[in-house]
């Protein structure tokens, strides 16, 4: 009885889980699907975007580089047993090995001159630290590639949107033309044309939704494929925040900011490492060795003392050239710095061109397009303006809205890569 009782318990678990499995997954469906901001979309990136969780690992090898600079020569252990007889009659085996062989056992040891393990563990982690500025550097131009794409969605959302809106619109207006044809009002004619021009909006609304799928997909691809659930969507604002920052200000913080830049930086510092070894590679190492040996019954301890001659082989080459490449760095520190500053020059620029535009459109250029719409609509299903007229006026509406639309989203995207060319988020 106790066992069947233990079934029946095991049982009733086994029915309330899946009950409570079947709970949620019907709570999450009514949830609707997953929805993501763009803060969310570029941790997710920084987490699962498999090309820079690659370029991490770059980090890790040059750390291990670091302990194969730090490793000190290993000691050589040598041994030998000469003049072994082939063959030996008789029973004096053991005094002829002993009397007539030899046999030596000794240990050496490198030591090495110049600071050369010193100068090999700065010259890694000097490399260690370019190394994680450009990774860094990675994280910003993907953190922008993200945000990118995030703005490609919310414009080809606004665009879908936009496009419904019109082709319901639309068509209650076919819907009032096929009545005013029936009832005589308008020609056949005029009703035909009005009745084609639906396909217009069918194809932008069709159109709109493939841009929209697509642009989900790629900032799927960017972010982690595994990151977010098929039927993911993105939410936040879709407007225009006009920016308070003066150049210079944006500038200075660029230079103290931009992990490329800092990499630069560190790269002349890599370069003195470089310098530095070198040098030292061109002291040369002493050998000391110590050797036991048994010859003919007699044992002997040998030192000896081993140093090669700078003559020939002093290292000079590579000595010049990283001295050379020191020159180079400064150079290349040089022209990162000016292209800093141009990067945030050119995305100001574009930030302030983009502010212009939309402001121009959002001083009454789209109120007068709705207007002007609207009272053709209201005239034409009158009867007091021809459809020509009507239909000049609906396609102005669409290319005006379509256009500030677009205007959002380059202004928006200018504001992105500001961030990007100052090098933080969290300076604008």
């Amino acid at each position: 009885m106790k066992v069947k009782g233990s079934h029946l318990f095991i049982r009733s678990i086994r029915i309330i889980a899946a009950f409570a499995c079947l709970w949620l997954a019907n709570l999450s469906r009514a949830q609707g699907p997953e929805k993501i901001t763009l803060d969310d979309a570029i941790r997710f990136a920084s987490q699962h975007n498999h090309n820079l969780l690659a370029a991490r690992t770059t980090v890790l090898q040059n750390q291990a580089q670091e302990i194969t600079a730090n490793v000190r020569p290993n000691p050589t252990l040598f041994t030998d047993w000469e003049y072994l007889p082939l063959y030996h009659p008789g029973n004096g085996l053991g005094d002829y090995l002993h009397d007539s062989t030899e046999g030596d056992i000794g240990i050496s040891y490198t030591f090495e001159r110049g600071q050369k393990r010193q100068n090999r563990v700065y010259a890694a982690k000097d490399a260690t630290a370019v190394t994680r500025s450009t990774v860094v550097d990675n994280e910003r131009t993907l953190a922008f590639q993200v945000a990118q794409l995030f703005i490609n969605v919310q414009l080809a959302e606004s665009t879908l949107d936009l496009a419904a809106q019109d082709l319901k619109s639309f068509q209650d207006t076919v819907d009032i033309s096929e009545a005013q044809y029936r009832a005589g009002g308008i020609s056949q004619n005029d009703y035909l044309k009005i009745k084609v021009q639906l396909i217009t909006f069918q194809t932008d609304l069709e159109n709109a939704s493939l841009a929209r799928r697509q642009a989900l997909s790629d900032l799927r691809q960017l972010i982690g494929y595994e990151s977010v659930s098929a039927t993911y969507d993105v939410t936040g604002a879709f407007e225009f925040n006009p920016l308070a920052v003066t150049l210079d200000d944006l500038q200075a913080k660029a230079l103290a900011n931009r992990p490329d830049l800092r990499a630069a930086q560190q790269g002349v510092t890599a370069a003195r490492s470089q310098y530095g070894l070198a040098k030292a590679n061109g002291k040369q190492d002493v050998t000391l060795s110590t050797n036991y040996s048994h010859v003919n019954a007699i044992s002997a301890v040998t030192f000896s003392v081993a140093i090669p001659l700078p003559i020939f082989d002093r290292n000079q080459g590579e000595i010049a050239r990283t001295r050379v490449a020191i020159s180079q760095a400064q150079e290349q520190q040089t022209a990162a710095s000016g292209q800093v500053l141009t990067d945030v020059k050119d995305a100001y620029e574009g930030v302030q061109s983009n502010d212009r535009l939309l402001k121009m459109f959002r001083s009454g250029v789209l109120d007068t397009a709705q207007q002007s719409r609207d009272i053709s609509e209201y005239a034409y299903r009158r009867g007091a303006t021809p459809l020509l007229d009507f239909l000049d006026a609906e396609r102005n509406y669409r290319s005006t809205q379509l256009a500030y639309r677009q205007a959002l989203a380059a202004y928006l995207t200018a504001v992105e890569q500001l961030r990007q060319a100052v090098g933080s988020r969290s300076s604008l």
